[in-house]
C-alpha cells in the first residue's frame, strides 16, 4: 500500500504544476441548517456536515468543470460525472480514495447515507471495481484529525483535489463591525496549472463559499428548484 501510495506520488509531483489556493468559509448557516433538520431525526440518520460539504464542490463543479477530470496526451478530458472520489484512510494503515458517483444528483440524506455506506465498504475491502476507477477528483477531509487545513496532492491522471480542514470556532469581524466568535472551515484547492489557473481556483472556492451560505440550495438535483446558481 505504502509503496503504492509512494509511485502515485512521486508521479504526481513530478508529473504535475501544482498550485495551491485556501479560501475561509463561515459555517454557520450551514450549522444552523443542519441543526434544524436533525433535530427530528434518530440518531443513525441524522445528516453529516461532509455530505454537505461534497454537495457543495459538486455543484461549484457545474460551474467550473475544467477542475472535474483529467489530464492525458496533452490536454484536458472531462469528466463523465460528478464522482467525486472521498479519501478514506485505513485501519491497516494507508489509503483509498473511492467514488461517489453522481453527487449532484443526490439530496444531502441520500448522500449521507451514500457516504457512510463507502466508508464501511472501504474499510472492509468490499469496494467495487467502477468506486476505485471512476473518481474525476479527489476530495479530503481531515477536519476530525483535527487539522485546521490541508494541501493535498494531485492524484494523476486528476487534475484537483479539494481538502477541508476541522470546524471551529474562530474571531470573526461581523458585518456591524463587531468581533464575534463564528463556526469556520479552511477549505483548499490543490489544482494542475496545465488544465487551468488561480484566478479559476479562486472562483471555485469562491462558489463553494457563497453555496454554504444557502445550505437549502444544496439538498436536491442540480438545476432543480433555484438549485443551479445563475
Amino acid at each position: 500500500m505504502r509503496q503504492t501510495i509512494a509511485a502515485a506520488m512521486s508521479r504526481s509531483k513530478r508529473e504535475i504544476p501544482h498550485y495551491y489556493l485556501a479560501e475561509e468559509i463561515d459555517f454557520d448557516q450551514a450549522a444552523a441548517w443542519l441543526a434544524q433538520r436533525n433535530a427530528s431525526l434518530p440518531a443513525a440518520q441524522r445528516l453529516l456536515p461532509a455530505a454537505l460539504l461534497l454537495k457543495a464542490v459538486a455543484f461549484a463543479l457545474r460551474r467550473y468543470p475544467e477542475f472535474n477530470g483529467f489530464w492525458r496526451e496533452g490536454a484536458f478530458v472531462a469528466g463523465s460525472g460528478m464522482h467525486l472520489g472521498v479519501a478514506v484512510s485505513l485501519r491497516e494503515g494507508g489509503l483509498v480514495a473511492p467514488a461517489l458517483h453522481d453527487v449532484d444528483r443526490q439530496d444531502v440524506a441520500s448522500l449521507t447515507r451514500s457516504l457512510l455506506d463507502l466508508v464501511k465498504r472501504t474499510r472492509a475491502g468490499a469496494l467495487r471495481s467502477s468506486e476505485l476507477a471512476d473518481p474525476t477528483i479527489t476530495v479530503t477531509n481531515l477536519g476530525d484529525q483535527g487539522v485546521v487545513s490541508v494541501l493535498g496532492v494531485i492524484y494523476p491522471p486528476q487534475v484537483a483535489l479539494v481538502g477541508f480542514g476541522r470546524i471551529a470556532a474562530r474571531p470573526v469581524v461581523s458585518e456591524g463591525g463587531r468581533l464575534v466568535a463564528a463556526p469556520m472551515l479552511t477549505a483548499t484547492l490543490a489544482a494542475d496549472h496545465r488544465a487551468s489557473d488561480g484566478h479559476r481556483g479562486a472562483l471555485l472556492l469562491a462558489e463553494m463559499r457563497a453555496l454554504l451560505q444557502e445550505p437549502a440550495a444544496l439538498d436536491g438535483v442540480w438545476g432543480e428548484g433555484g438549485k443551479e446558481r445563475g
